[in-house]
């Protein structure tokens, strides 16, 4: 019962240190560099009372939803095909952490010229940022699995597609749910990311036309608007995680 009470209370304190040294940086700074959390709560409570607001964050919701989707089931997917069979895995693993290493902006102006500007583009690149993770993570999961299990699946005589879906998955599940959470936070930045280079809607764009104009009320609102839902939809995975490592 102590441990469970200790984990808000550290939660609470960090939170607290955290709006403390954000006080005082707004002390030393200034409005210029960064507004008070006081100011940044109020600014952000004006924002949510405008409809033009919500449609941002509606549009933000609909590409990070199509984005993470594809990422997760697409990863997954891809990530199983390549996973039970180790010769494919071990040659495409350098090809995909390659691939992930080189940097998705060079990439937006192709992006831009496939999907064209609006919805697609901003899922496409979101898609990007969260896909390779997730594949890579279901595709070493299976690699590690226990020799016993894919003995047990040719004893049983498990189709491929049988052994994959009733056995081999459901073994793995813990660590292709850490990965979800990984593409999760990244298909989330991918969003982001392109909205603010070729966009006229959604949060990105709030942040982009928000540094042109040189406010930082807004850039600060969003930002902890952001970091709200970040923060809650971490919470939330990390129990989800938690039960199903047990």
């Amino acid at each position: 019962m102590t441990g469970k009470l200790r984990k808000p209370a550290d939660f609470l304190l960090l939170m607290l240190a955290l709006v403390v040294i954000w006080q005082a940086l707004h002390w030393v700074a200034g409005d210029i560099a960064i507004t008070s959390p006081a100011a940044t709560l109020a600014k952000l409570g004006q924002m949510l009372h405008t409809p033009k607001f919500w449609s941002d964050i509606a549009e933000t919701g609909r590409a990070f939803l199509f984005a993470l989707l594809i990422s997760v089931f697409g990863g997954v997917a891809l990530g199983a095909l390549l996973g039970i069979n180790r010769l494919a895995a071990t040659v495409s693993e350098p090809i995909l952490v390659a691939a992930y290493s080189l940097p998705k902006v060079t990439l937006y102006p192709l992006v831009l010229l496939i999907f064209g500007l609006g919805l697609p583009a901003k899922v496409a690149f979101g898609a990007m940022h969260g896909l390779i993770p997730v594949t890579i993570v279901t595709m070493n999961a299976l690699l590690n699995l226990k020799p016993v299990l894919l003995r047990t699946a040719r004893v049983m005589r498990l189709s491929p597609l049988q052994s994959l879906t009733t056995l081999l998955l459901p073994a793995v599940l813990p660590e292709i749910f850490s990965g979800l959470r990984l593409g999760f936070s990244l298909s989330l930045v991918g969003v982001l990311i392109g909205e603010m280079f070729a966009s006229q809607r959604g949060l990105g764009f709030v942040i982009m036309n928000a540094m042109n104009l040189s406010d930082v009320a807004t850039i600060m609102a969003v930002a902890v608007l952001l970091t709200g839902f970040a923060l809650l939809a971490s919470g939330a995975l990390g129990l989800i995680d938690r039960r199903i490592h047990r």
